[in-house]
């Protein structure tokens, strides 16, 4: 599938982000990172942790990550995966703006590489960064499209405006993940399964390549789309984050939800770095 820039304009959207992370009630550190960021073909602005803006001629795109490894290196492993997106996908604008097109599929698939050749790099140069690593869930919004990438276990999920049922697009890549995705364990046995950190695939390591899960959802008003680290779900289940998007939304307050997400978890577990990042379609 291509993304591509022609003369038919889909309708003009508008998008409230809120982001909050923290590192728990024991962490030293936060290793978790996350990115706003709005670009086209002439410049890129990062965005703050609250907003609300028009997609009309500029794109979009939010990712968090989750970093590993000793000392600071997971945190400098995140800070590195959100940096790389920073230079990667504006250029891809700048090239389609142009008329030198290139698949979403092809512009991420560059952009997880990117990450992870920088990561193993580090990781190779500096005995401190030895074996640094991070997850890495991205979304990248143009008119009437998502395209999202994921590799690790952080998450994406997609709330549509009349569901019932928030829908999780990203899948984790872990043991414990391919088991709940063949229905041999439920959410609650996943939550618990003294393995369910244990990934199988992530950015730098000692990973001999990458292999990033890709697509793309159609999108419409009041659509709800959310990041997360793993530290988010150790708290709060599925329908428990639900609940809070579509409270905050009945009460028109797009401000705080991701605070409040974060917050709801740490009461209830927060042993871990927690970060999301939540994107509503206006």
């Amino acid at each position: 599938m291509k993304q591509t820039r022609t003369s038919f304009q889909p309708a003009v959207h508008t998008l409230n982000w809120s982001g909050w992370t923290n590192r728990g009630k024991t962490r030293k550190n936060n290793e978790d990172s996350f990115l706003g960021l709005q670009f086209d073909g002439r410049e890129v602005q990062r965005l703050g942790k609250t907003g609300a803006a028009t997609m009309a001629n500029v794109d979009y795109a939010f990712a968090v990550s989750d970093g590993m490894g000793g000392a600071m290196a997971g945190e400098f492993a995140s800070s590195i995966a959100v940096e790389k997106i920073t230079m990667l996908l504006p250029r891809s604008f700048r090239q389609s703006a142009v008329g030198i097109e290139a698949g979403f599929g092809d512009v991420l698939t560059e952009l997880f590489d990117q990450v992870h050749r920088s990561l193993t790099f580090v990781g190779d140069s500096y005995e401190e960064c030895a074996g640094m690593e991070a997850t890495l869930s991205l979304c990248w919004f143009t008119p009437g499209w998502m395209y999202y990438g994921h590799v690790g276990d952080s998450r994406i999920y997609h709330l549509p405006a009349r569901a019932k049922k928030m829908k999780r697009l990203s899948h984790d890549d872990t043991h414990v993940g391919w088991l709940y995705r063949n229905g041999q364990i439920n959410e609650r046995e996943a939550r618990d399964h003294p393995r369910r950190k244990v990934l199988q695939k992530a950015l730098g390591g000692g990973n001999q390549f990458v292999d990033p899960q890709l697509g793309a959802v159609a999108y419409g008003p009041g659509d709800i789309f959310l990041l997360c680290t793993d530290g988010l779900v150790e708290g709060l289940f599925d329908e428990q984050m639900r609940e809070i998007l579509r409270e905050r939304q009945s009460q028109g307050s797009e401000v705080n939800v991701a605070q409040r997400l974060v917050q709801s978890s740490n009461e209830q577990d927060g042993k871990d770095d927690t970060t999301a990042l939540v994107i509503r379609v206006g």
